[in-house]
């Protein structure tokens, strides 16, 4: 049944691309440029800074200065703060770049890994202050700061001391041995490879899913399902076209990510052996979360 499916969707996308090549190309080329003018300058320079810290055992050192404020809201090792930094200010993918980072390296172990995915990879707040909101033509930072920050970092201290307590606090949860600190030559030059590699990889999905809107744009002309359905193909092109129109649905889409942000993350995972399911599942928990806290709030 499956194959059948996906045999149809790429059936599908192969015809039209045949039938609307211009189309296509102008898909695929916002979704080129959105990666090379917005995600390489924006992301590449946080992946080599961020793999250089973590494999020159840095990252304790990161997060002294907000420490005394996490430490007694979290109750989590010092490494386990740099990734929650890291991935609420730093935006999708690099919250599960650089908690598959630090698996990888031995620094956190599985449970504390599976638990960081839960909540700490989120839309970026440049991104969202400096896009987003404007596209959107919201006024008034404060109250959806909290509808996007504020409600996963909730979620994710009551993760911590409900669902991860006993698999946090168990002393065979910690890694045994960490990999040895590395040189500033040697973690610039793996940082910078394992970097670029990230960034290439973040583009193809990027123009890919861009490209799939071809299939809206031709079956749904001119109506508000076609930019519903482009915000949850790829998020970026998909708020430009919902616009100030159906602002509510667009937030939500948001703290969801979209399809092309979940397949990012899925890229930073798939060889680490940590749990995509489980990742998406604490995502959708979070944009019903996100639903209720609109829908009540009456913003």
């Amino acid at each position: 049944m499956k194959k059948t499916m996906y045999t149809a969707i790429f059936l599908l996308i192969t015809a039209l691309l045949l039938l609307y090549p211009s189309d296509c190309v102008i898909f695929a080329l916002f979704g080129l440029n959105l990666w090379f003018q917005k995600m390489v300058p924006a992301l590449l320079p946080f992946m080599i800074l961020s793999g250089m810290m973590i494999r020159m055992n840095l990252t304790d050192k990161i997060v002294f200065l907000l420490r005394p404020l996490l430490q007694p809201l979290l109750r989590l090792r010092p490494v386990m703060l740099y990734a929650i930094v890291a991935g609420f200010l730093c935006g999708f993918p690099m919250g599960a770049r650089v908690v598959a980072d630090l698996y990888e390296r031995k620094k956190i172990s599985k449970p504390e890994a599976t638990y960081l995915l839960a909540f700490c990879n989120n839309i970026g707040p440049v991104y969202f202050l400096g896009f987003a909101l404007p596209a959107l033509s919201l006024e008034g930072n404060l109250p959806y700061l909290v509808g996007m920050y504020g409600l996963p970092f909730i979620y994710g201290i009551l993760l911590r001391f409900t669902v991860y307590r006993k698999a946090l606090e168990c002393p065979a949860s910690h890694p045994a041995e960490e990999m040895p600190a590395m040189g500033l030559a040697a973690a610039l030059d793996e940082s910078m490879i394992s970097g670029m590699e990230g960034i290439t990889r973040l583009g193809g999905y990027m123009i890919f899913f861009n490209l799939l809107n071809i299939i809206p744009f031709v079956l749904l002309p001119q109506s508000r399902l076609r930019s519903l359905i482009s915000c949850f193909l790829e998020i970026t092109g998909g708020i430009q076209s919902v616009g100030p129109g159906n602002p509510h649905m667009a937030l939500i889409l948001l703290s969801f990510g979209g399809l092309s942000c979940l397949a990012q993350t899925n890229s930073c995972i798939r060889n680490t052996g940590l749990s995509f399911r489980s990742h998406l599942l604490h995502k959708l928990i979070i944009t019903m979360i996100t639903v209720c806290y609109y829908w009540l709030s009456g913003l």
